[in-house]
């Protein structure tokens, strides 16, 4: 009979069971190859079972291993929920409130945080940019600002705003002849394919007669300082664009590119106060801001409701 398993000995057997080697889960938990074997030693003694077989390549689970795999992901699942709860028992409005979002929208997030943060000095702020959906169960982040709302249950999300792109060439660059016949003409850039779910990249590549960028990025400050230093024209969100005076927008904001902005928390931090107080500074820089994202015009401020009304 198991008695006194470690949880430490079992999130070992998890990320070992998940990455199959010994480097790669010592590199995953910071420990060296003896402390992971010594550890996966003390619980197979524990369960009185082997639990992986040695493959030449690889590590993989036994049936004993398989049935204690669902088990110890259970006790995880419990462990992330505690740890997010846990930062709620002290009910205050202080900390750090963590934001993960595209290089663009960290961006707009920069540009604007004395507004974002006028009345939450006592909030640190971390902003994370990143295309990858942080596991907002594993507190890789608190708040996440997203195009699309994936498919889970465990988040409330909101829609924020909209974001107007544009085409953009560099200011030095002389373009009389602004058609989509004669812009498709010159040289573009775009992002790679691995970032083929970027806003405007299908626009893009319907305007070449299927053909890709000349050049291709994976990061939109990237394709921004290429278009800047005349590579070639793009596409690129208006709040990004049209502030810097080294591009010149050419024409008006793509009526076919508007893209939805949504506000993506967990359920168990949505009414925690700093969580809550981030969320309602967002919204109010958001609605402000509006004339600057869509490109309608220039912001005044507002002084609209500020209610989270998030949807499952």
């Amino acid at each position: 009979m198991a008695t006194n398993i470690d949880w430490d000995d079992l999130r070992t057997f998890l990320t070992l069971a998940r990455e199959g080697s010994l480097t790669g889960a010592a590199r995953k938990l910071d420990v060296s190859h003896p402390t992971i074997a010594r550890r996966i030693k003390v619980l197979e003694a524990s369960v009185r079972a082997r639990l992986f077989d040695r493959l030449p390549d690889r590590f993989v689970p036994t049936v004993a291993g398989v049935e204690l795999l669902a088990d110890a992901e259970a006790m995880e699942r419990a462990a992330e929920s505690i740890h997010r709860r846990s930062a709620g028992l002290a009910d205050t409005a202080r900390g750090t409130v963590r934001i993960s979002a595209s290089e663009a929208m960290t961006t707009f997030l920069a540009r604007h945080l004395p507004r974002l943060r006028r009345d939450l000095a006592h909030i640190e702020f971390e902003l994370v940019a990143s295309h990858l959906l942080a596991n907002l169960s594993r507190r890789e982040a608190d708040l996440l600002i997203r195009e699309q709302v994936p498919d889970t249950g465990s988040l409330m999300t909101r829609r924020v705003g909209k974001v107007a792109y544009g085409i953009y060439a560099a200011a030095s660059l002389q373009v009389d002849d602004r058609s989509l016949d004669n812009l498709r003409t010159l040289p573009w850039c775009g992002f790679d394919d691995d970032h083929s779910y970027m806003p405007g990249h299908g626009w893009i590549i319907s305007l070449l007669g299927g053909e890709r960028p000349s050049v291709r990025v994976n990061n939109w400050l990237i394709l921004q300082e290429s278009v800047r230093a005349g590579a070639g024209l793009s596409l690129l969100p208006c709040c990004l664009g049209d502030d810097d005076p080294h591009l010149q927008r050419l024409g008006a904001p793509l009526p076919e590119i508007i893209v939805d902005q949504w506000l993506l928390v967990h359920r168990d931090l949505r009414d925690l106060p700093r969580i809550r107080a981030v969320i309602d500074a967002l919204v109010r820089l958001f609605q402000e801001m509006r004339p600057i994202l869509e490109a309608t015009g220039s912001a005044e401020p507002s002084t609209a409701s500020c209610a989270l009304e998030a949807r499952a």
